[in-house]
């Protein structure tokens, strides 16, 4: 099954499950359909909810209505993803589904498989009766590690492919290629060839650090109720990476951590996490559109394994380079008011839970990119603009936020059709150039811009603060205390 309108990736030659039809679910059926060969009637898409089957219907695709737990998942998908021969293939956009052990299964089949986040089972993010460094991003990510160091090599595996955690890795090194090339650097396109290279280039150009710097200007017809938690994409996984510990990659230039800061005592000890919640938790950043603005510090896989990517080690294994790197996150404004009134209930998500179509909005954008800093040029963004409208264009069931996920998981599919034997693998390890190769017709305008900004600029206002004047790009000036 392809559309011959579209440019075919590839054939998917075994079965196709898709685990998980909320927001993100919706908007990557069309683009699989577009994109890839494949045999529909062996297409299952899994769900509790019945919420989207009228587009299920339209595509001729049956649900099967039924939650994927920790207790039935080897029995509800064995069958699944061998049905009639060939490589099966699991996408995996549900939440509260355990990754590591969907794609130890799936690889135990020899199914290949993608994510777009390091899914825990049921319970996980709201167990008060694990520590916070257990709830952490980091925590889940070491998880997938020791999965990988166990099992190496096999089915490719792709984890956190989506726009972020996912395409947002692929700017960085897109970013790091067009600094070095205005700084007069000797790297030519596509870069370097290994981790080490990339590592070693961000050091020489004196990167101290990345945020993932996002503006969601998209508005509704008409004004969120009380009550009711509005969002662009999945409520339910906003609320849960928000209620996580505030999490960032922890670079080797900074001076000063906040005292209810916590390192990791086992693993990379990449990143660090704050006592409190990352979706009330504010940080200074930058967007090309509205220019200086704050952004919430939410939990991110990419904020740990960006920093860990670009270490730089002696040979006696010492960390001598790393990046700071965080998520840097202005949702919609609606999301914005369900926020504030989810933690002025001391936390307790609002009873109504609805992800905003594109019916229900009416113009804006998702300025979705990363904005690389402390180098010689001071600071760089480059990422995607894609508007509501264009998204609409584009593709069904999309609205910008959503179409930026959808299309980086078609990237992934696409790597790992070309790439079958990878193993277990991040989105920082694959081609970049591939991936958005694959991505960039469904991003809209694609552009990279130099800024002068500074956290520190218009400080100290009124009122006397504690920043560092020296080193304008201290985490201490960029935490919004």
């Amino acid at each position: 099954m392809a559309n011959a309108k579209w440019l075919v990736h590839g054939e998917i030659t075994g079965p196709i499950v898709m685990i998980g039809f909320g927001s993100i679910g919706r908007g990557t059926l069309p683009l699989i359909e577009r994109h890839f060969k494949f045999d529909k009637s062996r297409l299952a898409v899994i769900d509790p909810s019945d919420e989207n089957k009228a587009v299920l219907d339209e595509y001729g695709v049956g649900l099967i209505q039924e939650a994927v737990t920790k207790d039935n998942y080897k029995k509800l998908l064995t069958p699944l993803l061998t049905k009639g021969g060939g490589q099966g293939f699991c996408v995996n956009l549900s939440v509260d589904t355990g990754s590591v052990d969907l794609m130890r299964l799936c690889r135990e089949l020899g199914a290949l498989y993608v994510d777009t986040v390091i899914e825990p089972w049921l319970g996980f993010y709201f167990d008060d009766k694990v520590k916070n460094a257990d709830r952490t991003n980091y925590a889940l990510r070491e998880s997938l590690l020791a999965e990988k160091r166990k099992n190496p090599g096999g089915p490719t595996a792709i984890s956190t492919c989506g726009a972020n955690p996912g395409m947002v890795s692929w700017f960085v090194k897109q970013a790091l290629v067009d600094l070095a090339k205005d700084t007069k650097l000797d790297v030519k396109e596509p870069g370097p060839n290994d981790r080490q290279g990339w590592a070693k280039l961000m050091k020489k150009l004196g990167v101290k650090g990345v945020h993932i710097a996002e503006r969601d200007t998209q508005r509704t017809k008409r004004p969120k109720p009380l009550n009711v938690f509005w969002n662009t994409w999945s409520v339910e996984g906003f609320i849960s990476e928000g209620l996580q510990p505030a999490e960032l990659g922890w670079g080797t230039n900074e001076k000063w951590m906040p005292k209810n800061a916590k390192t990791h005592k086992k693993g990379s000890k990449a990143g660090i996490f704050l006592e409190q919640p990352g979706a009330n938790t504010r940080v200074r950043t930058w967007c090309p559109t509205p220019g200086p603005q704050y952004g919430l510090l939410v939990t991110h896989n990419e904020a740990i394994s960006i920093s860990d990517y670009y270490t730089v080690r002696d040979k006696k294994g010492e960390v001598k380079y790393r990046p700071t790197c965080h998520y840097a996150y202005h949702p919609c404004n609606d999301a914005i008011l369900s926020l504030n009134e989810m933690f002025g209930a001391a936390g307790k998500p609002q009873p109504v839970h609805h992800v905003l179509d594109e019916n229900e909005l009416v113009d804006g954008a998702d300025e979705l990119g990363v904005l690389v800093f402390g180098h010689k040029k001071n600071a760089y963004w480059y990422g995607s603009q894609l508007t509501l409208d264009e998204a609409r264009r584009l593709a069904p069931h999309q609205n910008a936020t959503g179409l930026q996920v959808s299309s980086a998981v078609l990237a992934g599919m696409v790597w790992a059709l070309e790439n079958p034997n990878a193993g277990i693998i991040e989105a920082d390890e694959v081609d970049y150039r591939r991936c958005l190769e694959v991505q960039r017709p469904y991003l809209g305008p694609m552009n990279g811009y130099y800024t002068d900004w500074t956290p520190l600029e218009g400080r100290p206002g009124l009122f006397p603060e504690d920043i560092d004047e020296k080193d304008p790009w201290q985490f201490r000036n960029i935490l919004v205390r």
